[in-house]
């Protein structure tokens, strides 16, 4: 492993956490495509790679701040009855993806840890985002989120764990559920990634010891220089799709959709004839 390889792999990660493009389908394809089998068969590979998720929660932690205050100060204030329900249905849909990921996570990896594969489920993710869009232009939003049922936010965290499979988004799942629940592109995104901070920083908390007790140094530096890069890149890609969110009306998914189709397509031929860069 050598630093170029860090700070793709954190520039992948910034990008991709955010991106309705899938990062742990990204983070099983880019080692295929460039032949990095040997950065990701070390021992703290996995640790490596939630310090750099761990930099992407720390960057929605920062750049949704103000919405964190609002949100546990109406624990204490009576009259902050809309951040209040909004927080409620953050807890509600955190409850299953944490569940679901924490029995699940090594498992469906497992099933599926292979470029082919991933590539698969990153096509079917980009049809998810063109279905979405369709649906999306069908129905017109009806709800903001401090109106969204607590039924249908336990629906968005359960459906969260699609994104435990290498190829399917986090955030395009989400927003997908979103979306079908009522809720315009802001708002699905906006609670997309605040549901996300909890989780991704919970999984660096557990994940970070091991980092620490298996005492190689090297690995520690790589990933805390990783996650500040993965950091930087993702608070930029959060002020970006929030800006993109909020002003595209219509087929805003549908970008990401064509991505993941082609991409998919691509890294699958690539598989079936041996070929890497």
């Amino acid at each position: 492993m050598h630093i170029l390889q860090v700070i793709v792999y954190a520039i992948m990660q910034g990008i991709t956490e955010l991106f309705p493009i899938s990062s742990v389908g990204h983070a099983v394809i880019l080692p295929y495509v460039f032949n990095w089998t040997e950065f990701t068969t070390s021992d703290t590979f996995l640790a490596f790679v939630v310090m750099l998720h761990l930099g992407t929660g720390l960057a929605l932690l920062i750049y949704f701040w103000r919405d964190w205050v609002r949100l546990i100060a109406s624990l204490f204030i009576r009259e902050m009855r809309r951040e209040r329900k909004q927080l409620l249905l953050i807890i509600v849909a955190t409850i299953p993806a944490a569940i679901l990921g924490k029995l699940f996570e090594h498992k469906l990896q497992d099933l599926f840890p292979h470029a082919a594969s991933a590539a698969i489920f990153l096509i079917v993710n980009g049809f998810v985002l063109l279905v979405a869009d369709r649906m999306r232009r069908k129905r017109k939003a009806t709800r903001k989120l401090e109106d969204l049922s607590y039924g249908r936010s336990f629906w968005i965290g359960v459906v969260q764990a699609f994104a435990l499979i290498p190829g399917f988004s986090r955030s395009g799942i989400t927003m997908t559920a979103g979306l079908s629940s009522g809720l315009d592109y802001e708002d699905s995104a906006r609670f997309s990634f605040l549901l996300a901070t909890p989780v991704i920083l919970g999984a660096g908390v557990l994940e970070v010891p091991k980092m620490l007790h298996s005492h190689n140094h090297q690995m520690l530096n790589y990933g805390l220089i990783g996650g500040l890069v993965a950091g930087i890149v993702a608070l930029l890609a959060t002020a970006f799709l929030m800006r993109y969110f909020r002003t595209t009306e219509v087929k805003a998914l549908r970008p990401f959709g064509f991505y993941c189709i082609i991409v998919g397509i691509i890294v699958l031929l690539m598989t079936i004839l041996g070929l890497h860069f």
